[in-house]
Protein backbone atom coordinates (compact mmCIF):
# COMPACT_ATOMS: atom_id res chain seq x y z
CA UNK A 1 0.00 0.00 0.00
CA UNK A 2 1.58 3.56 -1.00
CA UNK A 3 1.01 6.22 1.60
CA UNK A 4 1.18 9.81 1.01
CA UNK A 5 3.96 10.22 3.23
CA UNK A 6 6.84 8.35 1.33
CA UNK A 7 6.76 11.77 0.00
CA UNK A 8 8.20 13.35 3.12
CA UNK A 9 9.95 9.98 3.24
CA UNK A 10 12.12 10.66 0.17
CA UNK A 11 12.52 14.52 1.03
CA UNK A 12 14.20 13.64 4.28
CA UNK A 13 16.71 11.02 2.36
CA UNK A 14 17.31 13.50 0.09
CA UNK A 15 19.17 15.61 2.60
CA UNK A 16 22.42 16.37 2.29
CA UNK A 17 22.55 16.01 6.79
CA UNK A 18 19.14 14.66 7.35
CA UNK A 19 18.39 14.58 11.16
CA UNK A 20 16.83 11.38 12.78
CA UNK A 21 13.76 10.93 11.75
CA UNK A 22 11.19 9.96 14.27
CA UNK A 23 8.19 8.63 13.06
CA UNK A 24 5.05 9.09 15.26
CA UNK A 25 1.47 7.62 15.40
CA UNK A 26 -1.01 5.32 17.03
CA UNK A 27 -0.30 1.52 16.87
CA UNK A 28 -1.52 -0.10 13.68
CA UNK A 29 -1.38 2.24 11.10
CA UNK A 30 1.28 0.77 9.64
CA UNK A 31 4.79 2.46 10.74
CA UNK A 32 6.63 -0.34 11.02
CA UNK A 33 5.89 -1.41 7.36
CA UNK A 34 6.24 2.02 5.58
CA UNK A 35 9.40 2.09 7.24
CA UNK A 36 10.58 -1.07 5.76
CA UNK A 37 9.44 -1.10 2.79
CA UNK A 38 11.22 2.33 2.11
CA UNK A 39 14.19 1.16 3.25
CA UNK A 40 14.10 -1.54 0.44
CA UNK A 41 13.68 0.43 -2.49
CA UNK A 42 15.69 3.48 -1.13
CA UNK A 43 18.61 1.93 0.28
CA UNK A 44 20.91 -0.81 -0.23
CA UNK A 45 20.24 -2.38 3.04
CA UNK A 46 18.04 -1.78 5.65
CA UNK A 47 18.74 -2.89 9.56
CA UNK A 48 16.00 -3.02 11.86
CA UNK A 49 16.14 -3.19 15.68
CA UNK A 50 13.16 -3.88 17.37
CA UNK A 51 13.22 -3.15 21.49
CA UNK A 52 9.54 -5.03 22.01
CA UNK A 53 11.22 -8.48 20.18
CA UNK A 54 14.99 -7.99 20.83
CA UNK A 55 15.44 -6.64 24.65
CA UNK A 56 18.74 -7.45 24.46
CA UNK A 57 19.24 -4.84 21.91
CA UNK A 58 18.89 -1.87 24.67
CA UNK A 59 22.32 -2.51 25.53
CA UNK A 60 23.77 -1.48 22.76
CA UNK A 61 22.93 2.25 23.76
CA UNK A 62 24.61 2.00 27.03
CA UNK A 63 26.91 4.23 25.57
CA UNK A 64 25.61 7.09 23.36
CA UNK A 65 28.45 7.78 20.84
CA UNK A 66 27.02 6.61 17.66
CA UNK A 67 30.38 4.84 16.01
CA UNK A 68 30.18 2.66 19.32
CA UNK A 69 26.48 1.30 19.48
CA UNK A 70 27.29 0.65 15.32
CA UNK A 71 30.28 -1.00 15.96
CA UNK A 72 27.68 -3.70 19.14
CA UNK A 73 25.12 -3.92 16.51
CA UNK A 74 27.65 -5.09 14.39
CA UNK A 75 28.97 -7.45 16.88
CA UNK A 76 26.26 -8.94 18.33
CA UNK A 77 23.70 -9.47 14.76
CA UNK A 78 27.04 -9.17 11.98
CA UNK A 79 24.86 -6.62 10.06
CA UNK A 80 27.71 -3.89 9.11
CA UNK A 81 26.12 -0.13 8.88
CA UNK A 82 26.98 1.92 6.39
CA UNK A 83 26.66 5.85 6.28
CA UNK A 84 24.53 6.55 3.41
CA UNK A 85 24.18 3.03 2.37
CA UNK A 86 22.45 1.48 4.93
CA UNK A 87 19.29 2.94 6.70
CA UNK A 88 19.00 2.18 10.51
CA UNK A 89 15.58 1.56 11.85
CA UNK A 90 14.97 1.48 15.57
CA UNK A 91 11.66 0.53 16.24
CA UNK A 92 9.52 0.00 19.43
CA UNK A 93 11.89 2.85 20.55
CA UNK A 94 10.07 3.76 23.67
CA UNK A 95 11.22 0.68 24.94
CA UNK A 96 14.83 2.29 24.82
CA UNK A 97 14.54 5.67 26.27
CA UNK A 98 19.06 5.94 25.86
CA UNK A 99 18.28 5.02 21.92
CA UNK A 100 16.03 8.11 22.31
CA UNK A 101 18.97 9.71 23.81
CA UNK A 102 21.41 8.58 21.78
CA UNK A 103 19.77 10.42 18.14
CA UNK A 104 20.83 13.83 18.87
CA UNK A 105 24.45 12.44 18.67
CA UNK A 106 23.89 10.95 15.88
CA UNK A 107 22.76 14.42 14.28
CA UNK A 108 26.15 15.91 15.83
CA UNK A 109 28.30 13.35 15.58
CA UNK A 110 27.69 11.18 12.51
CA UNK A 111 25.55 13.28 10.51
CA UNK A 112 25.68 11.06 7.28
CA UNK A 113 23.82 8.10 9.19
CA UNK A 114 20.24 7.75 8.10
CA UNK A 115 18.31 6.76 10.98
CA UNK A 116 14.67 6.49 12.02
CA UNK A 117 12.69 5.75 14.55
CA UNK A 118 8.91 4.79 15.97
CA UNK A 119 7.36 3.74 18.46
CA UNK A 120 3.34 2.75 19.15
CA UNK A 121 3.40 4.07 22.81
CA UNK A 122 6.46 6.74 22.40
CA UNK A 123 4.18 9.70 23.27
CA UNK A 124 4.47 8.16 27.08
CA UNK A 125 7.95 8.21 26.91
CA UNK A 126 8.48 11.79 25.23
CA UNK A 127 6.01 13.41 27.98
CA UNK A 128 7.20 11.86 30.98
CA UNK A 129 8.62 14.22 33.66
CA UNK A 130 12.35 13.22 33.86
CA UNK A 131 12.96 12.79 29.81
CA UNK A 132 14.13 15.23 28.32
CA UNK A 133 13.75 14.91 24.10
CA UNK A 134 16.51 16.17 22.21
CA UNK A 135 14.88 19.35 20.55
CA UNK A 136 16.35 20.68 17.38
CA UNK A 137 18.14 17.51 16.98
CA UNK A 138 15.04 15.30 15.37
CA UNK A 139 12.26 15.19 13.06
CA UNK A 140 9.17 14.16 13.85
CA UNK A 141 6.70 12.88 10.81
CA UNK A 142 2.69 11.82 11.97
CA UNK A 143 1.31 8.62 10.53
CA UNK A 144 -2.63 7.88 11.09
CA UNK A 145 -4.76 5.66 8.93
CA UNK A 146 -4.99 5.66 5.26
CA UNK A 147 -7.05 8.90 3.90
CA UNK A 148 -9.74 8.73 1.63
CA UNK A 149 -7.29 9.68 -1.16
CA UNK A 150 -5.27 6.86 -0.49
CA UNK A 151 -7.72 3.91 0.21
CA UNK A 152 -9.21 4.79 -3.45
CA UNK A 153 -5.65 4.32 -4.72
CA UNK A 154 -4.67 1.23 -2.66
CA UNK A 155 -8.42 -0.53 -3.41
CA UNK A 156 -7.18 0.10 -7.30
CA UNK A 157 -8.97 3.58 -8.40
CA UNK A 158 -6.03 6.01 -8.75
CA UNK A 159 -7.89 7.66 -11.66
CA UNK A 160 -11.02 8.58 -9.29
CA UNK A 161 -8.22 10.57 -6.98
CA UNK A 162 -6.78 12.11 -10.07
CA UNK A 163 -10.73 13.43 -10.89
CA UNK A 164 -11.05 14.17 -7.10
CA UNK A 165 -8.18 15.95 -7.37
CA UNK A 166 -9.16 18.13 -10.49
CA UNK A 167 -12.53 18.68 -9.84
CA UNK A 168 -13.58 22.69 -9.81
CA UNK A 169 -16.79 24.80 -9.95
CA UNK A 170 -16.06 25.28 -13.54
CA UNK A 171 -16.59 21.56 -14.72
CA UNK A 172 -19.39 19.59 -13.14
CA UNK A 173 -18.76 16.05 -12.36
CA UNK A 174 -21.18 13.32 -13.54
CA UNK A 175 -23.97 12.53 -11.88
CA UNK A 176 -23.49 8.91 -12.31
CA UNK A 177 -19.27 9.39 -10.84
CA UNK A 178 -20.76 11.33 -7.80
CA UNK A 179 -22.91 8.64 -7.04
CA UNK A 180 -19.83 6.01 -7.42
CA UNK A 181 -18.00 7.96 -4.76
CA UNK A 182 -20.40 8.39 -2.41
CA UNK A 183 -20.93 4.89 -2.68
CA UNK A 184 -16.99 4.14 -1.73
CA UNK A 185 -17.19 6.88 1.16
CA UNK A 186 -19.64 4.47 2.38
CA UNK A 187 -17.59 1.89 2.33
CA UNK A 188 -14.81 3.41 3.81
CA UNK A 189 -16.74 4.77 6.32
CA UNK A 190 -17.35 0.83 7.09
CA UNK A 191 -13.94 -0.72 6.63
CA UNK A 192 -12.36 2.41 8.29
CA UNK A 193 -8.56 3.20 7.32
CA UNK A 194 -6.22 0.69 9.22
CA UNK A 195 -4.02 -1.26 7.06
CA UNK A 196 -4.60 -4.17 8.63
CA UNK A 197 -7.99 -3.97 7.86
CA UNK A 198 -7.96 -3.00 4.31
CA UNK A 199 -5.27 -5.73 3.10
CA UNK A 200 -8.06 -8.29 4.36
CA UNK A 201 -10.38 -6.63 2.43
CA UNK A 202 -8.66 -5.98 -0.64
CA UNK A 203 -7.38 -9.66 -0.50
CA UNK A 204 -10.97 -11.56 0.40
CA UNK A 205 -13.47 -8.86 -0.48
CA UNK A 206 -15.21 -10.22 2.88
CA UNK A 207 -17.89 -8.22 4.17
CA UNK A 208 -18.06 -9.80 7.09
CA UNK A 209 -14.67 -11.53 7.74
CA UNK A 210 -12.94 -8.01 7.98
CA UNK A 211 -14.68 -7.04 10.91
CA UNK A 212 -12.64 -10.10 12.83
CA UNK A 213 -9.01 -8.11 11.64
CA UNK A 214 -11.01 -4.73 13.35
CA UNK A 215 -11.90 -7.14 16.45
CA UNK A 216 -8.43 -7.67 17.16
CA UNK A 217 -6.97 -4.33 16.43
CA UNK A 218 -9.39 -3.14 19.16
CA UNK A 219 -8.36 -6.06 21.49
CA UNK A 220 -4.83 -5.02 20.78
CA UNK A 221 -5.29 -1.42 21.76
CA UNK A 222 -7.12 -2.98 25.16
CA UNK A 223 -4.22 -5.38 25.72
CA UNK A 224 -2.30 -1.75 25.61
CA UNK A 225 -3.81 -0.26 28.49
CA UNK A 226 -1.44 -2.21 31.18
CA UNK A 227 1.54 -1.11 29.26
CA UNK A 228 0.37 2.64 30.57
CA UNK A 229 -2.33 2.39 33.29
CA UNK A 230 -2.63 1.36 36.81
CA UNK A 231 -4.59 -1.29 37.50
CA UNK A 232 -7.04 1.04 39.46
CA UNK A 233 -7.10 3.08 36.14
CA UNK A 234 -8.50 0.05 33.89
CA UNK A 235 -11.82 0.53 34.67
CA UNK A 236 -12.15 4.47 33.44
CA UNK A 237 -10.17 3.23 30.65
CA UNK A 238 -12.25 0.65 29.49
CA UNK A 239 -15.54 2.45 29.93
CA UNK A 240 -14.35 5.40 28.17
CA UNK A 241 -13.29 3.21 25.37
CA UNK A 242 -16.01 1.33 24.74
CA UNK A 243 -18.51 4.75 25.56
CA UNK A 244 -16.22 6.87 22.66
CA UNK A 245 -19.25 5.82 19.77
CA UNK A 246 -22.02 7.71 21.76
CA UNK A 247 -19.32 10.83 22.45
CA UNK A 248 -18.09 11.56 19.29
CA UNK A 249 -19.56 14.71 18.34
CA UNK A 250 -21.01 15.65 21.17
CA UNK A 251 -20.02 18.77 23.84
CA UNK A 252 -18.09 16.36 25.66
CA UNK A 253 -19.54 16.06 29.01
CA UNK A 254 -17.54 13.49 32.10
CA UNK A 255 -21.01 12.55 33.39
CA UNK A 256 -21.94 11.15 30.22
CA UNK A 257 -19.27 8.42 29.98
CA UNK A 258 -20.50 7.12 33.72
CA UNK A 259 -22.35 9.46 36.18
CA UNK A 260 -20.78 7.29 39.24
CA UNK A 261 -17.31 8.14 38.30
CA UNK A 262 -15.49 11.24 39.05
CA UNK A 263 -14.72 13.55 36.47
CA UNK A 264 -10.73 13.49 37.49
CA UNK A 265 -10.62 9.70 37.03
CA UNK A 266 -11.81 10.12 33.70
CA UNK A 267 -9.95 13.30 32.53
CA UNK A 268 -6.93 10.92 33.49
CA UNK A 269 -8.10 8.46 31.20
CA UNK A 270 -8.52 10.63 28.61
CA UNK A 271 -4.69 12.41 28.59
CA UNK A 272 -4.04 8.56 28.31
CA UNK A 273 -6.05 7.70 25.65
CA UNK A 274 -4.93 11.05 23.50
CA UNK A 275 -1.53 9.83 24.28
CA UNK A 276 -1.98 6.53 22.98
CA UNK A 277 -2.92 8.35 20.08
CA UNK A 278 -6.54 6.58 19.61
CA UNK A 279 -8.64 9.85 19.97
CA UNK A 280 -8.30 13.05 18.83
CA UNK A 281 -9.77 16.76 20.99
CA UNK A 282 -11.38 19.00 19.17
CA UNK A 283 -11.62 22.41 21.15
CA UNK A 284 -13.85 25.08 21.19
CA UNK A 285 -12.33 28.26 20.10
CA UNK A 286 -13.92 31.91 20.03
CA UNK A 287 -12.05 31.97 16.27
CA UNK A 288 -11.97 36.11 16.52
CA UNK A 289 -8.77 35.73 14.61
CA UNK A 290 -5.53 34.08 14.34
CA UNK A 291 -4.16 31.76 15.67
CA UNK A 292 -7.22 29.56 16.16
CA UNK A 293 -5.12 28.14 19.34
CA UNK A 294 -4.80 31.30 20.75
CA UNK A 295 -8.27 31.94 21.17
CA UNK A 296 -9.27 28.04 22.66
CA UNK A 297 -11.76 27.67 25.53
CA UNK A 298 -10.05 24.29 26.92
CA UNK A 299 -12.94 23.32 29.08
CA UNK A 300 -15.48 22.87 25.91
CA UNK A 301 -14.23 20.03 23.42
CA UNK A 302 -15.36 17.16 21.18
CA UNK A 303 -13.03 13.93 21.12
CA UNK A 304 -12.59 12.09 18.18
CA UNK A 305 -11.86 8.46 17.56
CA UNK A 306 -8.59 7.30 15.90
CA UNK A 307 -10.46 5.75 12.95
CA UNK A 308 -13.84 6.14 11.63
CA UNK A 309 -14.18 1.88 11.06
CA UNK A 310 -12.92 0.98 14.24
CA UNK A 311 -15.49 3.05 15.83
CA UNK A 312 -18.38 1.48 14.10
CA UNK A 313 -17.09 -1.81 15.40
CA UNK A 314 -16.81 -0.40 19.21
CA UNK A 315 -20.21 0.18 18.77
CA UNK A 316 -20.90 -2.97 17.13
CA UNK A 317 -22.90 -1.50 13.87
CA UNK A 318 -22.99 -4.16 11.47
CA UNK A 319 -21.58 -3.96 7.92
CA UNK A 320 -25.21 -5.02 6.20
CA UNK A 321 -26.61 -1.82 8.15
CA UNK A 322 -24.02 0.66 7.65
CA UNK A 323 -23.48 0.01 3.70
CA UNK A 324 -27.23 1.12 3.11
CA UNK A 325 -27.57 4.85 1.65
CA UNK A 326 -28.70 5.70 5.47
CA UNK A 327 -25.21 5.08 6.68
CA UNK A 328 -24.49 9.07 6.92
CA UNK A 329 -27.20 9.17 9.01
CA UNK A 330 -26.30 6.90 11.80
CA UNK A 331 -26.07 8.18 15.49
CA UNK A 332 -27.80 11.62 13.92
CA UNK A 333 -24.69 12.02 11.69
CA UNK A 334 -21.92 11.05 13.78
CA UNK A 335 -19.99 8.87 11.14
CA UNK A 336 -20.07 11.85 9.11
CA UNK A 337 -18.61 13.89 11.48
CA UNK A 338 -16.15 11.52 12.21
CA UNK A 339 -15.12 11.00 8.50
CA UNK A 340 -14.83 14.81 8.02
CA UNK A 341 -12.86 15.13 11.20
CA UNK A 342 -10.49 12.54 10.21
CA UNK A 343 -10.15 13.42 7.04
CA UNK A 344 -8.73 17.11 7.99
CA UNK A 345 -6.49 15.41 10.33
CA UNK A 346 -5.15 13.39 7.03
CA UNK A 347 -4.45 16.15 4.95
CA UNK A 348 -2.64 18.31 7.18
CA UNK A 349 1.39 18.67 7.05
CA UNK A 350 3.12 15.32 7.88
CA UNK A 351 5.38 16.88 10.35
CA UNK A 352 2.83 18.16 12.92
CA UNK A 353 0.59 15.93 15.23
CA UNK A 354 -2.49 18.00 13.60
CA UNK A 355 -5.20 20.72 15.72
CA UNK A 356 -8.83 21.02 15.16
CA UNK A 357 -11.47 23.19 16.00
CA UNK A 358 -15.07 24.19 16.33
CA UNK A 359 -16.75 26.82 17.33
CA UNK A 360 -19.17 27.60 19.91
CA UNK A 361 -21.51 30.54 20.77
CA UNK A 362 -23.72 29.92 23.69
CA UNK A 363 -26.19 32.32 24.48
CA UNK A 364 -29.55 31.84 26.27
CA UNK A 365 -31.19 33.08 22.83
CA UNK A 366 -29.04 31.95 20.43
CA UNK A 367 -27.07 28.61 20.80
CA UNK A 368 -24.92 28.27 17.79
CA UNK A 369 -22.33 25.77 16.61
CA UNK A 370 -20.04 25.15 13.52
CA UNK A 371 -18.52 21.31 13.31
CA UNK A 372 -15.06 22.69 12.34
CA UNK A 373 -13.02 25.98 11.80
CA UNK A 374 -10.16 25.77 10.13
CA UNK A 375 -7.13 27.67 8.36
CA UNK A 376 -6.39 28.33 4.56
CA UNK A 377 -3.07 30.64 5.05
CA UNK A 378 -4.35 33.97 6.75
CA UNK A 379 -8.28 33.13 6.30
CA UNK A 380 -10.43 31.53 8.78
CA UNK A 381 -12.71 28.69 7.14
CA UNK A 382 -15.83 27.81 8.77
CA UNK A 383 -16.78 24.01 7.96
CA UNK A 384 -20.15 22.53 8.56
CA UNK A 385 -21.20 18.99 8.18
CA UNK A 386 -24.73 17.41 7.08
CA UNK A 387 -24.93 14.04 7.42
CA UNK A 388 -28.60 14.72 5.12
CA UNK A 389 -29.56 15.86 1.77
CA UNK A 390 -31.23 18.80 3.43
CA UNK A 391 -30.91 20.77 6.63
CA UNK A 392 -30.67 24.02 7.42
CA UNK A 393 -27.09 26.33 7.78
CA UNK A 394 -28.20 28.65 10.37
CA UNK A 395 -24.84 28.63 12.59
CA UNK A 396 -22.35 28.55 9.10
CA UNK A 397 -24.33 31.55 8.01
CA UNK A 398 -24.48 33.36 11.50
CA UNK A 399 -20.57 32.94 11.50
CA UNK A 400 -20.20 34.33 8.15
CA UNK A 401 -22.07 37.53 9.42
CA UNK A 402 -20.53 37.90 12.96
CA UNK A 403 -16.94 37.28 11.85
CA UNK A 404 -17.41 39.14 8.56
CA UNK A 405 -15.88 36.47 6.52
CA UNK A 406 -16.42 36.16 2.77
CA UNK A 407 -17.95 32.27 2.87
CA UNK A 408 -18.23 29.17 4.85
CA UNK A 409 -17.94 25.72 3.46
CA UNK A 410 -20.89 22.65 3.84
CA UNK A 411 -19.86 19.32 3.33
CA UNK A 412 -22.17 17.03 2.50
CA UNK A 413 -23.95 14.38 -0.56
CA UNK A 414 -24.56 17.34 -2.49
CA UNK A 415 -22.41 17.91 -5.82
CA UNK A 416 -19.79 20.93 -5.93
CA UNK A 417 -21.53 24.43 -5.93
CA UNK A 418 -21.29 27.94 -4.82
CA UNK A 419 -24.60 29.74 -4.03
CA UNK A 420 -25.18 32.39 -1.24
CA UNK A 421 -21.50 32.57 0.67
CA UNK A 422 -21.41 28.53 0.76
CA UNK A 423 -18.73 26.67 -0.97
CA UNK A 424 -21.03 23.02 -0.91
CA UNK A 425 -18.53 20.23 -1.46
CA UNK A 426 -19.09 16.05 -1.45
CA UNK A 427 -18.05 14.12 1.12
CA UNK A 428 -15.23 13.01 -0.83
CA UNK A 429 -13.55 16.24 -1.67
CA UNK A 430 -12.48 16.82 2.06
CA UNK A 431 -8.80 16.95 0.94
CA UNK A 432 -9.22 19.60 -1.42
CA UNK A 433 -10.95 22.23 0.60
CA UNK A 434 -7.64 24.42 0.65
CA UNK A 435 -7.45 23.69 -3.41
CA UNK A 436 -11.25 24.97 -3.80
CA UNK A 437 -11.51 27.99 -1.65
CA UNK A 438 -8.45 29.63 -2.49
CA UNK A 439 -9.61 31.48 -5.84
CA UNK A 440 -12.99 32.17 -3.78
CA UNK A 441 -10.36 34.01 -1.01
CA UNK A 442 -8.92 35.92 -3.79
CA UNK A 443 -12.09 37.22 -5.00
Amino acid sequence: MRRDIEFELMRWKDQKMPMPLLLRGARQVGKTYIIEKFGQEHFEKIVTINFELQPEMTRCFEKLEPTEILNTIFLLTQQKIVPQKTLLFLDEIQDCPNAIRALRYFKEKLPQQHVIAAGSLLEFTLNDAGFSMPVGRVQSLYLKPLSFKEYLVARGDAPLRKLIESIDLSIPIEEVVHERLLKLVREYMVLGGMPATLQYYFDNRDLSGFQYIQNGLLNTYRQDFGKYAKKSEYQYLQKLFEKIPGLVGENFKYSRVDPDMRSRDIKDALYMLKNAGLIYSVYATAASGLPLASLVNEKKFKILFLDVGLMTRVGKLESEVLLNENIFLVNRGVLSEQFVGQELLAYMPHFEEGSLYFWLREKKSSMAEVDFVSTVGANIIPIEVKAGTTGTLKSLKLFIEEKNIKFGVRISQQPLSYIDKVLSMPLYMVGEIARMVTPLIRI
